[in-house]
């Protein structure tokens, strides 16, 4: 183990990541302008500190006053890039917006019934034009727009209001009102035809909209040459990252053969076109100047490769770090593989601090650092004799190393483990790798027709082959383990442990074993912890726009009453009421629900000493059920007058309509009736 000494870059990145996520996280911890004060004090100290640094104790004070203030300075930084605190942003509007210009800012993306769109606000008219800020994400029907026109840099006229973004309404639910807020976007807008307006292109002849040009041009291209859907779509994922038109059985079949990794242009595609670069530049090695040539070289390619791609955020990170990886070599910076590392996350960071909180950001350094900690000490375990034996050897202690480093986080965030991800690596990333090299060829030969349909005929092959291969792996038995449920405290605990472990490879010392043995049994502790609180029983009514969501979890088992439509759509499903499931930890999930009793109309469910009344269907008759609580759906009851005895709560569950959620909540207040609207109130949850 080297010592701490000459990790410097890894001691400043971190203590501005610590900054920076007590900004996220703690954004009130200090006002702004005390922070600032604070920041101008502390850096009086250290240069008067660094007059007497010849004094032991000065030198110590100097690093604890030096690191505080790239923290303190990581914390402003998150309140400098947080859109939300200009006075001119949307969030601060005092009146209803009328209509708005804005700046497209991305290129249109495909969902299964809506385009989907990012723009800049320009200014807003509520009864007058006045300059504002603010991004806004649009959503336009495909019923109403067969194709978006609009190119980035075009502005638009948009008539309407955007909306506030919602926060999450049922338990565990993915909170995309904050996961959102990470790119400064805090309002949407469902447009029809007649509300957007083209005004002009007058930005239109930016960097960024030629690199969108490029990556239409080379979309064309793939398409063109390379036949079926499918492996178009998979082409474009591989070479471009463009993952729209992937369906969702094979992006499962992907997910479950542990390869998803490869459908996202990142760090492995970089990675992989840098080592290439390496490779073929190697006869200049002989030359003094070599390593300089070879480094501007390939930071240039990468960079013409990111531009390629449409400079996705994926991209420009991993190419920012390994251009800091191609930098260090001629630098002599090779010795200390973890500065160069931390030097890039210094930067990136210094663009954008909320790139911490990205999913991707935090594999790639994870993945990276695995790899650099763990691989060789891996490899060195066996021997093999054969070269291609070790070839297979080193492409599998790649793999092992990055899942260690990335084990944890990936089941925090996607619940699921490919148990044969080992086995499908071995012909994932050799293909991809086929499949990315031969993508660049087919881009530089496009303009030969014979050659190109050639190279686009042998890629097709490629694909056809991982695609089947994929396939084959995820039809293994038990080939994914999925559900699986973590806090984030667990997570943490894990990566302690596993980090404990990679400790131990280096200091073969007993107290990375202790420390490790100590983070297992606080994970156990958690985890008893959690199986005492879900073992009681929960009754849900999911909130679920246009459809009627009811559940009973009882240790494990799950008797769920979904609409036909919502049950399945499994987009929704995985999106509302799975988080809970996972949570509750759900093993077992029946439609038929043994107690309950009634139809036509009308239903009862029996339930651990609850009578739940549900009605659906518009009923005439008054409702006479002697029920604790009742869930209205499809605006059934016409009027509190057909209830002929007054339950504990009545639920408005996401299948009514918003007029008659707030004729309800009149009603209640006349009444003094106890009503739940799941669409406003959220959930409603009932715990015994």
């Amino acid at each position: 183990m080297q010592s701490w000494v000459p990790f410097a870059m890894v001691r400043i990145t971190g203590f501005l990541a610590v900054g920076i996520l007590l900004g996220i996280y703690q954004p009130d911890f200090m006002q702004q302008e005390t922070a600032i004060l604070l920041l101008f004090l502390l850096i009086g100290i250290y240069w008067i500190g660094f007059a007497l640094r010849h004094w032991t104790v000065i030198k110590y004070l100097l690093g604890v006053v030096g690191l505080s203030s790239i923290a303190l300075g990581g914390f402003l930084h998150v309140h400098n890039k947080t859109n939300r605190y200009d006075n001119h942003h949307l969030i601060h509007a005092n009146s209803p917006i009328i209509a708005y210009e804005a700046v497209v800012r991305s290129v249109p993306e495909s969902k299964a019934k809506s385009w989907k769109l990012q723009v800049d606000v320009v200014r807003i008219s509520n009864g007058s034009w006045k300059p504002s800020t603010g991004k806004v994400l649009l959503y336009l029907s495909k019923s109403s727009f067969e194709n978006i026109p609009w190119q980035y840099g075009d502005h638009l006229l948009i008539k309407g209001a955007p909306v506030e973004l919602a926060a999450p309404v049922n338990p565990g639910e993915f909170d995309y009102k904050r996961f959102l807020s990470f790119r400064n976007i805090y309002h949407q807008q469902f447009l029809k035809e007649d509300q957007v307006r083209f005004l002009s292109s007058v930005e239109r002849k930016g960097f960024i909209h030629y690199s969108h040009r490029v990556r239409a041009w080379a979309t064309e291209v793939i398409n063109h040459y390379i036949q079926g859907a499918q492996t178009q779509a998979i082409a474009q994922a591989l070479i471009l990252g463009v993952t729209d038109g992937i369906e969702t059985d094979l992006q499962q079949a992907y997910a479950a053969s542990g390869a998803m990794h490869v459908l996202a242009v990142s760090g492995l595609h970089v990675g992989i076109i840098y080592g290439i670069l390496l490779y073929l530049l190697r006869p200049l090695s002989t030359f003094s100047w070599s390593r300089w040539v070879v480094a501007l070289v390939s930071i240039l390619l990468l960079w013409a490769f990111a531009f390629v791609t449409g400079l996705s955020p994926s991209v420009l990170r991993a190419v920012t770090m390994f251009s800091f990886i191609a930098m260090a070599r001629p630098l002599g910076w090779r010795t200390n593989i973890y500065n160069t590392l931390a030097a890039s996350a210094f930067v990136l960071l210094l663009y954008d601090p909320y790139l911490i909180m990205s999913v991707g950001f935090q594999l790639s350094y994870l993945a990276v650092l695995g790899i650099v900690y763990l691989q060789r000490p891996i490899y060195n375990l066996w021997e093999v004799k054969s070269r291609v034996g070790d070839w297979i050897w080193q492409i599998t202690c790649v793999s092992i190393a990055a899942q260690i480093a990335t084990f944890a986080l990936s089941m925090l965030y996607f619940h699921q483990f490919p148990v044969y991800f080992l086995v499908s690596n071995l012909f994932v990333i050799p293909l991809s790798t086929l499949v990315l090299v031969g993508g660049v060829v087919l881009l530089a030969v496009s303009a030969v027709s014979f050659l190109a349909s050639w190279v686009g005929y042998g890629l097709q092959l490629l694909i056809e082959l991982l695609n089947w291969l994929v396939f084959q792996a995820e039809a293994l038995p038990f080939s994914l383990i999925d559900n699986i449920y973590l806090t984030t405290l667990q997570c943490w605990l894990i990566m302690a442990m596993l980090g404990s472990c990679a400790v131990l490879f280096h200091w073969r010392s007993l107290k990375p074993l202790f420390a490790m043995a100590g983070f297992g049994v606080l994970l156990i502790v958690t985890q008893v912890r959690h199986h005492a609180e879900i073992s009681n029983h929960q009754f849900i009514v999911y909130s679920v726009s246009g459809y009627s969501a009811l559940e009973f979890i009882d240790r494990g088992v799950s008797y769920a009453r979904l609409d036909s439509g919502l049950a399945t759509d499994d987009e929704r499903v995985r999106f509302h009421i799975r988080p809970n499931r996972l949570n509750r930890g759900v093993h077992c999930t029946h439609t038929e629900i043994p107690f309950a009793k009634g139809a036509h109309g009308f239903q009862l469910f029996l339930w651990q000493s609850n009578r739940i009344g549900f009605v659906q269907d518009e009923i005439h008759l008054p409702v006479a059920a002697d029920v604790d609580y009742l869930i209205i759906g499809r605006n059934a009851i016409r009027h509190p007058d057909q209830l002929v005895k007054k339950a504990k709560k009545i639920i408005l569950d996401g299948s009514n309509s918003r007029s008659y959620v707030a004729q309800w909540k009149r009603w209640a207040a006349e009444y003094g009736i106890d009503v739940h609207p799941v669409i406003e109130s959220g959930a409603f949850i009932l715990t015994l």
